[in-house]
C-alpha cells in the first residue's frame, strides 16, 4: 500500500537490471496503490551463487518462478514493510528457496531473526545495510547497497509520485527524520541512485528527497489552511479536534477538491497523520 492520491497512472516500467548487483523483476499487481506493481529485488555480488531477495510481492507463481530463476540460491528473503503487497509470498518463497525471511518486525520473520539499525547483511561478497526509516509504517527499512551507492527505499520513496502515511502505523514526525536520514547519505557521497518498491529507479536521490521533504511541508501547510477555513486554528490544533472522526474527510474536501473523489479515501490516511502531527507540536 503506497501511493498518494495525486499520483498519475501505471506508466512503462518493466524493472531490468540496475549497477552490478540489482535486478528488479516486476509482480503483476499493478494498481491505484501499488503503481506498476510490487518491485521485488534479487541483489547478488558479481559473480556470487547466493542472493538476497527483497520483497516477494504477492503469491503469484509466474512471478517467483521468475524470481526464483534470477535469484539462484537464496540466503535470506526481507521484506522492506509489513503490507502485504510486499510479504504475501514471503514465507512460501523462503520455503520453497530453503531460507528464512527477516524483518524489523518479529511478527514478520521466520526461522530467522529481526534485523537491526546498521546490521550488515554479507552474502558471497555483497554487503547490504539495513536502514530503520519509519514513517510510512512503523516497520519501515530501507536497505543500502553501497557498492552502487543505491538505496532500496521499499514504500518510503516511490519511482512515481509520493507515499502514502496510513496513519495510526505511520507517522510523520517520524517520516521527516527518515527523509532527512536518507538525504545525509547522498550528502556524504554513499547514496546517488534510488530503488523504490514501485514505480522506476529514481537517478537523481539527492533531487527526489528534497522534492519529498518540500511536497510534505506544503501538503501539511495545506492542512493547516484548511484548519483554518474551518475554524479550527491551523497549527494549534487541540487533541481532541485531531481525534475527531469526521475531520479528516472536511480537510480533504478542502485540500483535495480538484481530485477525484475515488481517491479521497486514500486521502484521508495521510490526512489523519498529518493532523496527529499537528496536534502532537
Amino acid at each position: 500500500m503506497s501511493a498518494d492520491p495525486q499520483v498519475p497512472p501505471p506508466g512503462h516500467w518493466h524493472g531490468g537490471a540496475f549497477g552490478d548487483r540489482g535486478r528488479c523483476v516486476l509482480a503483476p499487481n499493478p494498481g491505484l496503490m501499488t503503481l506498476d506493481g510490487t518491485n521485488t529485488w534479487v541483489l547478488r555480488e558479481p559473480g556470487a551463487e547466493r542472493s538476497i531477495v527483497v520483497d516477494p510481492g504477492p503469491l503469484a507463481d509466474e512471478h517467483l518462478d521468475a524470481v526464483a530463476e534470477v535469484a539462484g540460491q537464496v540466503e535470506a528473503v526481507v521484506v522492506t514493510h509489513h503490507h502485504l503487497d510486499h510479504t504475501e509470498a514471503a514465507r512460501s518463497f523462503a520455503e520453497r528457496m530453503g531460507c528464512g525471511v527477516r524483518a524489523l518486525d518479529p511478527a514478520q520473520c521466520w526461522r530467522s531473526d529481526p534485523v537491526a539499525d546498521g546490521e550488515v547483511l554479507s552474502v558471497g561478497g555483497l554487503d547490504v545495510e539495513v536502514l530503520t526509516t519509519p514513517g510510512h509504517t512503523r516497520d519501515s527499512i530501507s536497505l543500502l547497497v553501497g557498492a552502487d551507492s543505491a538505496l532500496l527505499t521499499g514504500d518510503m520513496v516511490l519511482g512515481r509520485g509520493t507515499t502514502v502515511i496510513v496513519h495510526p502505523d505511520g507517522d510523520l514526525g517520524g517520516y521527516f527524520d527518515s527523509l532527512a536520514r536518507m538525504r545525509a547519505l547522498v550528502t556524504e557521497g554513499r547514496v546517488e541512485t534510488l530503488w523504490p518498491a514501485h514505480g522506476p529507479v529514481l537517478a537523481d536521490a539527492a533531487g527526489v528527497l528534497d522534492h519529498y521533504r518540500v511536497h510534505r511541508a506544503e501538503r501539511l501547510a495545506q492542512v493547516e489552511a484548511a484548519l483554518a477555513s474551518l475554524g479550527l486554528g491551523g497549527s494549534s490544533l487541540p487533541a481532541d479536534a485531531a481525534e475527531d472522526p469526521d475531520l479528516p474527510r472536511r480537510v480533504v474536501e478542502v485540500v483535495y477538491a480538484d481530485v477525484d473523489e475515488s481517491l479521497w479515501g486514500a486521502a484521508e490516511w495521510s490526512v489523519r497523520a498529518q493532523l496527529a502531527y499537528l496536534a502532537s507540536r
